[in-house]
């Protein structure tokens, strides 16, 4: 659900109004002391991420040391497992960890509130993900809010087709007034009950991305098509679309079905969190 801010700072951004949940896959950020910052990329995906001063990860750290006037360093660490420009929110994770973890290893005692002002400078992805707990998000990314409850034991299927989408390109090709989700409940009984609530709703950037890239199409006919599958649809700007299962079973041989099927394809099955993973302190 998309509609664009007309003036003031955020002129030009983009309204959202979206449900986000956290799954049990994940990028691994590890922060070591040291005289200054740098980063280290490694894992499957670290190839098609910049190394230097135009990395997401860096800039947070950078930004935290300027906010906080430290002179203390870190080597970040970060290894890479989930796809690049996929629409699963991968890098603003990724630099929201960096955030959290430096102000435990530099001890600065940042509040929530003020990591998140300063992670939204940053990117609109940025407070949802240092909130880390299933969210309803809205104004152009800065308004987060506890989800409705969810139901335990719900399932994930994620595709993606290996072809990186660039948000910037699936929103400047979206047209249409912003149009505000549908009105939810205060929790949903199952994950039907869920799934039936998602299908009321919409994601407004799905016909662009597929415009852009019509293998997609493709992701989510198989995913629809899956044995348990109970609502299948785009994440984010794509390219990544996730099928929703009551269970652990289903999922699992779902992904393992989608992924015979398209050996080229990134497919995982996962479970959907409910709670956020501590930062482990520092010594």
């Amino acid at each position: 659900m998309v509609g664009r801010i007309a003036d003031g700072p955020q002129a030009g951004y983009h309204l959202i109004d979206s449900l986000v949940v956290f799954a049990a896959v994940a990028d691994e950020v590890v922060l070591v002391p040291s005289s200054r910052l740098s980063v280290a990329l490694q894992g499957p995906f670290a190839a098609g991420l910049p190394p230097g001063p135009d990395n997401l990860a860096l800039k947070a750290a950078q930004a935290l040391a300027r906010w906080a006037d430290v002179t203390q360093g870190a080597r970040i660490r970060l290894r890479k497992h989930i796809p690049i420009a996929a629409g699963l929110g991968g890098g603003s994770a990724d630099a929201a960890a960096v955030l959290r973890g430096l102000n435990e290893l530099w001890r600065l005692g940042a509040g929530e509130a003020e990591l998140a002002a300063l992670g939204a400078k940053l990117g609109a992805d940025l407070p949802t993900c240092l909130a880390a707990v299933p969210s309803l998000v809205s104004g152009y990314g800065e308004r987060v809010a506890p989800a409705p409850a969810l139901p335990e034991g719900l399932w994930l299927v994620l595709v993606n087709p290996l072809v990186a989408l660039a948000t910037s390109r699936v929103f400047g090709a979206l047209r249409g007034p912003f149009r505000p989700g549908p009105t939810r409940p205060g929790g949903y009984a199952d994950a039907a009950a869920l799934a039936a609530a998602l299908g009321e709703g919409r994601n407004d950037l799905e016909p662009p991305a597929r415009a852009l890239l019509p293998a997609i199409g493709e992701v989510l006919a198989r995913l629809k098509a899956a044995e348990g599958c109970l609502i299948a649809r785009l994440s984010g700007s794509g390219a990544t679309c996730f099928g929703l299962f009551a269970g652990e079973g289903s999922a699992r041989a779902a992904a393992n079905s989608i992924g015979e099927g398209r050996s080229g394809w990134w497919v995982r099955a996962t479970a959907v969190l409910g709670a956020r993973l501590e930062v482990l302190p520092w010594p």
